[in-house]
């Protein structure tokens, strides 16, 4: 592994403690970037950092509503005060509560809009005022978005969720347009069916409202049925497009998703 990839980057990872988050972070760090680890569970993010500087790299932990504009604030001053600047945003945060489509609840609906839309664009305003302000001669800066083959298509099961997905694609192509005079670029990807602990609970919640019989089926069957590859993945699938994405490497980009997803969505 290039260890130097992202030499000088000073990152910021939303929804850190576990997951893709905590890979991505713990994937910045190996390759040489200072990361803050921030999600609401700091707990968790705390245990995240203590491995990356074990391992020898760069890490703080802050916990972080990306719901409460003025945590998001604080996360991105956090950032600034310990490594002096912020040159990657990667807006990760996000729920899911699957619900048939007639059984949608206003709750269900504001708690994963909140979390994964408002969230994601509170993230994005206010890492971008702070990349205008450190001005754009010190750029290219990144700002990153977690998307989802949500983001392109819906089901009947998830449809608050597939919303908030094709908001942060909405966001990834709005954001490009808005800040690229500001040497911003606003890139995303979208990943498929990872095994994580998200997804691990949305299994036993597709269970209890009668979409699957057992637990584990809904991973099996999407990977035979709708995943080209033949499988799910895990958070090492990802790791490398989101490092492609913090990369100078992704300079000539913006306003783009892309799918990590074995296969799944082909437009």
């Amino acid at each position: 592994m290039d260890n130097t990839r992202l030499k000088g980057k000073n990152c910021l990872i939303t929804g850190a403690a576990r997951g893709m988050g905590a890979a991505v972070a713990e994937h910045y760090a190996a390759q040489g970037a200072k990361v803050c680890v921030a999600d609401i569970n700091i707990e968790g993010c705390e245990e995240v950092a203590s491995r990356i500087k074990a391992n020898g790299g760069d890490a703080i932990a802050v916990k972080l509503n990306v719901t409460d504009r003025a945590e998001v604030q604080a996360a991105v001053k956090a950032t600034v005060d310990a490594f002096g600047s912020l040159n990657v945003m990667v807006n990760n945060a996000g729920i899911n509560k699957p619900l048939m489509f007639l059984d949608i609840t206003e709750e269900n609906w504001h708690q994963i809009m909140d979390v994964n839309a408002l969230g994601c664009l509170l993230g994005m305003q206010e890492a971008a005022k702070q990349m205008i302000d450190q001005g754009k001669e010190n750029g290219p800066y990144k700002i990153i978005n977690v998307g989802s083959i949500l983001s392109r298509q819906a089901f009947d099961d998830v449809v608050p969720y597939s919303c908030s997905k094709h908001a942060v694609l909405a966001m990834i192509n709005g954001g490009a347009k808005a800040l690229v005079d500001h040497n911003i670029t606003v890139n995303g990807y979208g990943p498929g069916v990872v095994r994580t602990e998200l997804w691990e609970q949305l299994d036993k919640d597709l269970v209890s409202i009668g979409k699957f019989d057992k637990q584990g089926q809904s991973m099996d069957e999407l990977a035979e049925k709708m995943i080209l590859m033949k499988r799910y993945s895990y958070p090492e699938d990802v790791v490398g497009t989101a490092s492609f994405l913090a990369s100078a490497e992704s300079d000539y980009m913006t306003g783009q998703l892309l799918m990590i997803d074995g296969g799944m969505i082909m437009q």
